[in-house]
């Protein structure tokens, strides 16, 4: 069965920023953390807690609807795949998402969406992010 990512431990995170930093490596070849997939930040301040903002893993994904160059595909579990070479830069994809999880590479003119590789959460140091069977994300989402 397909796996999606789920944040289930964020209140163990430090911002060490671990993930992003994988994430843009591996997925982008970058060391970048704005060409990161998942993005981490504060609740609001220096002394707040931490949220990882990442793909949902649609069911019915409305990014890909959207798509007038039909760039993403359906993932088998939830969610997207980019197809870069269909991509058009149009960012209609953006502001669908609820999650805000979708981040344009302005190098690139393309999005960056979670793949839901499980990269970010193998090298957790604090095992905050997990990876997760997709029906069961379903059920407790």
């Amino acid at each position: 069965m397909p796996k999606i990512l789920k944040p289930k431990e964020m209140n163990k995170c430090l911002g060490c920023f671990t993930c992003m930093t994988v994430c843009a490596t591996v997925n982008q070849k970058n060391h970048s953390l704005i060409k990161s997939a998942i993005k981490v930040r504060t609740t609001g301040g220096m002394s707040s807690s931490y949220v990882a903002i990442v793909c949902l893993g649609c069911k019915e994904p409305a990014c890909m609807e959207i798509c007038p160059a039909y760039a993403l595909e359906k993932r088998p579990g939830g969610g997207v795949l980019v197809k870069g070479e269909k991509c058009i830069g149009c960012r209609k994809c953006e502001p669908v998402c609820i999650m805000r999880a979708i981040n344009f590479d302005n190098d690139t003119k393309k999005p960056i969406i979670c793949r839901h590789c499980g990269t970010c959460a193998q090298f957790c140091p604090h095992e905050c992010l997990l990876m997760v069977e997709a029906e069961e994300a379903m059920v407790h989402a």
